[in-house]
């Protein structure tokens, strides 16, 4: 299974108003482990910036002047992300900003080539009436995110890596999904474990000490309640004692 999690960085908040990408950061998730292959580009909008929307990225037109745009880099991003599913933040966003780069260029929409997951649709309804922003999600789930003082793509990217996995964890993580007993290794490979070479269990066994310091602490509950419910007494048998 071969995910992407993907962010972008635009001049403004609305396409349709003529803002346009300036950052696009992928995160490749292998069986939803990060790969290492990841896609980073800053790019030349040829617009000004909305006001307020370069404070938030710290990007600036001075910074982006030598940098490709969308135009050059198209094919590239293409064949990076064709088939797979996007995990986007709130995708009607990025995905409104590059489906409108694609239709500048004239290509065909995007999502006739991949399939997006929508992370904020996914945590809306498991966290309900709840604030559901990245920064919210990063710390209700125990993501680190000290490190994000600016938005940027990449990095936004890897850090909802971490926030989606969060959410999406469950048996299958440690294996109980998997056939035949295989779980992931701490490499990323495969691995299948003989249950005859496993450790037995450990036993834990209260010494005599510790069993004669529960039975005194007991029958001081005892004598300050009068009754003990686990001599055998049933609780409407105490009520109308």
């Amino acid at each position: 299974m071969r995910q992407i999690v993907l962010d972008t960085e635009t001049t403004g908040l609305e396409w349709k108003k003529g803002n346009r990408v300036v950052e696009i950061g992928c995160v490749e998730l292998l069986e939803r482990r990060p790969s290492g292959n990841n896609f980073h580009r800053y790019l030349k909008p040829d617009c000004e910036f909305e006001a307020g929307a370069q404070e938030v990225t710290g990007l600036s037109l001075e910074f982006l002047a030598d940098k490709p745009r969308f135009e050059e880099v198209v094919d590239e991003f293409l064949a990076y992300v064709d088939g797979a599913e996007l995990i986007i933040h709130n995708a009607a966003f990025d995905m409104g900003f590059l489906e409108n780069e694609m239709a500048l260029l004239g290509r065909g929409p995007l999502a006739e080539r991949v399939r997006v997951t929508d992370t904020l649709a996914m945590a809306r309804e498991r966290f309900p009436g709840q604030r559901n922003s990245l920064d919210a999600l990063c710390k209700r789930l125990g993501v680190d995110n000290s490190h994000r003082h600016l938005h940027g793509g990449l990095l936004d990217a890897q850090i909802l890596a971490d926030v989606y996995i969060a959410l999406t964890s469950g048996q299958e993580e440690i294996g109980f999904g998997l056939p035949e007993s295989e779980v992931m290794g701490a490499a990323g490979a495969v691995q299948a474990f003989d249950a005859a070479v496993l450790l037995p269990r450990p036993r834990v066994v209260a010494t005599a000490s510790e069993l004669q310091a529960h039975q005194a602490r007991l029958e001081r509950l005892r004598k300050k309640a009068g009754h003990a419910w686990w001599d055998g007494a049933r609780p409407e048998e105490v009520a109308g004692a």
